[in-house]
């Protein structure tokens, strides 16, 4: 019998998970000890932070509309300084990684208690990874005074999320808990989670494209988000990450859709070299192969599989390949150069992987 040894860090939090778990939102601010609170989100979801806030009624500070990508400084101070000047004392983050980030950016510096609503499956809510913006440059970190002290799930909150963008939102989650698989610092515990958040998203996408309103396909779906996100939280990644990091970074190009096309030609250069995570990724989806299960999950369900269907352009694949080689980092199977180009390159054609 094989050795057992490794080491788990659980990271603090709460979660409230169900269709119709927002009736609880005062409960949970009370629960922080808090009173009042700044209501966060995009221009896009004003309305349902309004709708955040009415619950609320004279608990709420006011509501902050202005989260965007990548967390600008300014944005993050100009926040902190209404949370001040209102006496808030917790910061509820309504929407996706944009709003989540915001919320970090305020925690970070205020100590002021987060509450997650997320209404996307990116998983930012889960993890102690935070992004801010200054003078162009974007910088990360992990700090676990981010972390959201509360989350609450409610499937009903989905149902609005575009049928396209829930696909490529829920196989983005699906690529955390695949990497997460073969980390380096894997353990059994986060295994666990990753296989069943794979599957729960595998369940769910085609039922979300037959019905978008379907709120058990919702609920399979924000389900095996926060397994995946949680895996994001507590393992490291690898070579897809990068790569997707690479493509997002240098050449612009959308988020979730970039992973959705990645992760099948990741899966297929690590392949020989991780077994044992391909052999659980293709058991959660129903496959025969992992690389190729992801491929047709995405293909089936009408994601984008070309890199060249998302903005990209053929000499960007040269440029692309030398970024991703130039910085050593760790992966189960050594960085190469020509094979990463032409891991890229299938990606860029939206062939199936090899």
């Amino acid at each position: 019998m094989q050795k057992l040894e490794f080491v788990y860090q659980a990271r603090p939090g709460r979660v409230v998970f169900g269709a119709g778990s927002l009736q609880h939102l005062e409960r949970e601010v009370l629960e922080l000890g808090a009173q009042r609170a700044l209501v966060l989100c995009t221009p896009e979801q004003r309305e349902t932070a309004e709708m955040v806030a009415a619950r609320l009624g004279a608990r709420t500070a006011a509501v902050f509309d202005k989260a965007v990508m990548h967390v600008p400084i300014e944005l993050a101070r100009e926040a902190r300084a209404l949370a001040r000047d209102l006496n808030a004392d917790c910061a509820i983050a309504v929407g996706g990684g944009s709003t989540v980030g915001l919320g970090k950016a305020i925690a970070m510096d205020s100590g002021l208690p987060i509450l997650a609503i997320p209404t996307t499956y990116a998983g930012s809510e889960m993890t102690a990874i935070y992004g801010i913006t200054e003078g162009g440059l974007k910088r990360t970190g992990t700090d676990v005074r981010v972390l959201p002290r509360t989350v609450i799930y409610d499937p009903d909150l989905t149902v609005t999320l575009p049928v396209g963008l829930s696909v490529t939102s829920g196989i983005n989650a699906i690529a955390h808990a695949a990497e997460a698989l073969y980390s380096r610092d894997a353990n059994p515990v986060i295994s666990l989670m990753a296989e069943e958040g794979i599957a729960s998203l595998a369940r769910a996408l085609p039922g979300i494209v037959a019905n978008s309103t379907d709120i058990n396909a919702r609920s399979q779906a924000l389900y095996g988000a926060w397994l995946c996100g949680t895996t994001l939280g507590s393992v490291g990644m690898a070579l897809h990450h990068k790569l997707c990091h690479t493509l997002g970074g240098s050449f612009n190009l959308p988020h979730a859709q970039t992973h959705t096309i990645v992760l099948p030609h990741a899966l297929a250069y690590n392949r020989q070299a991780a077994p044992d995570a391909m052999t659980r990724i293709a058991r959660a989806i129903g496959a025969d192969d992992a690389a190729i299960g992801v491929y047709e999950l995405a293909k089936a369900n009408g994601a984008p599989v070309a890199l060249k269907d998302i903005g990209m352009k053929s000499e960007d694949v040269e440029k692309a390949a030398e970024i991703a080689s130039s910085n050593p980092y760790w992966n189960p199977r050594p960085i190469e150069r020509e094979a990463i180009h032409a891991l890229l390159q299938d990606a860029f054609d939206g062939v199936s992987p090899h």
